[in-house]
């Protein structure tokens, strides 16, 4: 297991866009390798929501009549091993947040202030997950978000 953690550590070191993606709080090497093994440069995709999407981690969509509306429950389609990944990267990111409420965002101290636990770690994760997309289609390095 270690010499295949060293392997993924000298692949991302190598890729400046994996390199970046280590920058967002909660990916790691591996997130950020099979993000790029999975999706490339994301142009694949229209926007970061359809990313979200495509990873399952947005609600299901719902359309009657006419009417538009979103299910309580995410969709789990797509791609189940970097959603997995995403959501565990959220998890321990949270469980820091958690323990040190001096350490996250408002948004996420919001959002555990008022959702259960799980719930906010799947929302860290969809959110990651735009992150990442906006992030390889901008080239940019990550930028924390400042209180408002």
């Amino acid at each position: 297991i270690g010499k295949l953690d060293k392997q993924i550590l000298d692949q991302v070191r190598q890729q400046r866009a994996a390199l970046r993606l280590t920058t967002i709080p909660s990916v790691g090497p591996i997130i950020a390798h099979a993000t790029i093994a999975a999706i490339g440069d994301g142009r694949q995709f229209a926007s970061a929501r359809d990313f979200a999407a495509w990873l399952g981690l947005t609600r299901k969509s719902h359309d009657t009549d006419g009417k538009h509306s979103l299910t309580g429950h995410i969709s789990r389609a797509g791609d189940r091993d970097l959603r997995r990944l995403l959501i565990l990267g959220a998890s321990s990111w949270l469980r820091q947040v958690r323990a040190k409420p001096d350490k996250g965002s408002p948004w996420v101290r919001g959002l555990l202030a008022r959702r259960p636990v799980k719930v906010a770690v799947v929302a860290q994760a969809a959110k990651t997950a735009r992150i990442i997309w906006a992030m390889l289609q901008s080239g940019q390095q990550y930028r924390a978000p400042t209180a408002a």
